[in-house]
């Protein structure tokens, strides 16, 4: 299925202005289907007299109509009659007589979808005829509202302009105000007057000022400020952003937007949800995230000062087998510190592997006795990678480079080594090729007692589920690694 945006620009509506006003509208068109009790669909016209729906969606609050899924439909002929009306002329169509065609009756009205004065699409709007009832004040709030936003949508003053998140906006049934010009409560859903009782509100609301009662039962005075500052706005015909009001005991998310449509009654809707959980829930996840970079940043001030440590009784010993065992353990340790650094900078458990081997790169050569005459260069990309994969394919590429170096040119002489990371499919790929003087005859890195390649073979077997191999590279001197880790780099389970 093709994504809407494609779909807007078969139509009519091909500027990316046009495109991005009807996206804005799909974005939030669940709130106009939850007022209206109805089913609506998005049709653009094509050419030759033919409208293709290229969205949909279905009441929350009400018996869908529309069962079956319209998205890639096309109309023509007298089942468009009404679409082409209210494309043409920018007003709402509403058709005569119900539709008996489906399982339930239903009703249809059209209505423009205006953007700078220019229509660019219509919205079928269908009401299911078969739920027979008498209407309740809630209920027939809930389409005043609606019949004031399908108004504005014809207008173009609906969606606004400036994109609101509605995955985060209250819904409907969470709780629902309706205010005057004054910003005065007209009607208050029960979930909304239970949403104020939570944030400690006591009596009706109806007929009092939203903006005064908000502010009052806001235990933070800025937060109560800027919230009633949107209700007013809104009553005033601006759009403010959602916004949070904490009480005493309770949160409550609060969405204001203005309700102008042409020859109605101005005033706004205002939506409330509480939300206590949910930012209960949040800041233990901002504690919690907080706290693990806390302890990545001390695990790597610690290794810090154990690679310190070590380097200092390097420098003390004059044996030189045990000066260069100490070296290579600070490189080690060092290693794994860049790897905590990263973690302690960033709010997601994964590591650009990329960026911390740019870091311990050029510390080989300050740790390494063979000095800087074998140049290292790195190609390709690593990516992201969790933590668990992060910290030993570090230390085997570190591993492996320091080995390249130390024995690849053992007397210092001049030469390159290089580190390539590639995907084959999902897996890793990681070469670590040099021009040295290659594998000794016989040479068998299974049985090799080196305690590098023993760190090697250890981590990719255990920790990256991986597989090493290791030989000459063909008609060329020197030494290829590869090491291969399944299921793009991340650790077997």
């Amino acid at each position: 299925m093709s994504s809407l945006s494609e779909r807007l620009s078969r139509g009519s509506a091909s500027g990316p202005e046009q495109i991005g006003h009807i996206r804005r509208l799909v974005a939030d068109w669940q709130l106009l289907a939850d007022l209206a009790f109805a089913d609506l669909t998005l049709w653009v016209p094509l050419t030759g007299g033919t409208w293709w729906c290229v969205a949909q969606v279905r009441p929350l609050t009400a018996p869908t109509s529309r069962p079956e899924d319209l998205v890639g439909v096309e109309l023509c002929g007298v089942d468009v009659e009404p679409f082409e009306v209210a494309h043409r002329e920018g007003r709402p169509v509403t058709e005569g007589e119900p539709d008996w065609s489906g399982a339930s009756p239903r009703r249809r009205e059209v209505i423009p979808v205006r953007h700078e004065g220019v229509v660019v699409a219509v919205l079928a709007k269908d009401t299911n005829l078969a739920v027979t009832r008498s209407p309740s004040t809630l209920e027939l709030t809930y389409l005043d509202i609606a019949a004031d936003l399908c108004l504005m949508v014809s207008a173009g003053t609906f969606p606004p302009q400036k994109h609101q998140d509605a995955e985060m906006s209250p819904r409907v049934g969470d709780g629902l105000v309706r205010l005057d010009r004054s910003a005065r409560v007209t009607y208050a859903s029960p979930n909304a007057l239970s949403a104020y009782r939570r944030l400690g509100v006591a009596g009706d609301l109806v007929g009092a000022d939203l903006a005064d009662v908000t502010r009052l039962g806001a235990a933070d005075r800025v937060a109560g400020e800027a919230v009633a500052a949107g209700i007013v706005a809104a009553a005033g015909g601006r759009y403010p952003d959602p916004a949070d009001v904490e009480g005493a005991s309770a949160t409550m998310l609060v969405r204001a937007l203005p309700l102008r449509a042409p020859g109605g009654e101005a005033g706004a809707l205002v939506l409330v949800r509480d939300v206590t959980d949910v930012r209960r829930r949040d800041r233990a996840l901002l504690t919690k995230d907080a706290t693990i970079r806390e302890i990545h940043h001390r695990v790597k001030n610690n290794l810090q000062t154990v690679a310190a440590l070590l380097r200092l009784q390097a420098r003390r010993m004059t044996e030189p087998a045990a000066r260069a065992a100490l070296e290579e353990s600070v490189r080690r340790v060092a290693s794994i510190a860049v790897v905590h650094q990263t973690l302690a900078g960033s709010r997601e458990d994964v590591v650009a592997v990329d960026d911390v081997l740019d870091q311990v790169l050029p510390m080989l050569g300050d740790l390494t006795s063979v000095g800087p005459a074998a140049r290292t260069r790195r190609s390709g990309s690593f990516g992201e990678l969790p933590a668990a994969a992060a910290t030993p394919l570090v230390l085997v590429v570190t591993e492996l480079l320091h080995n390249a170096a130390e024995h690849g040119f053992p007397d210092g002489e001049p030469g390159s080594i290089e580190l390539v990371a590639e995907r084959t499919g999902d897996d890793l790929v990681v070469r670590v090729r040099d021009n040295g003087k290659g594998l000794p005859e016989g040479f068998d890195p299974a049985g090799s007692g080196g305690l590098g390649l023993q760190i090697v073979r250890t981590l990719v077997a255990s920790e990256l589920g991986g597989s090493l191999t290791m030989g000459t590279p063909d008609g060329q001197p020197g030494t290829e690694v590869v090491l291969v880790l399944p299921g793009a780099g991340l650790p077997r389970r």
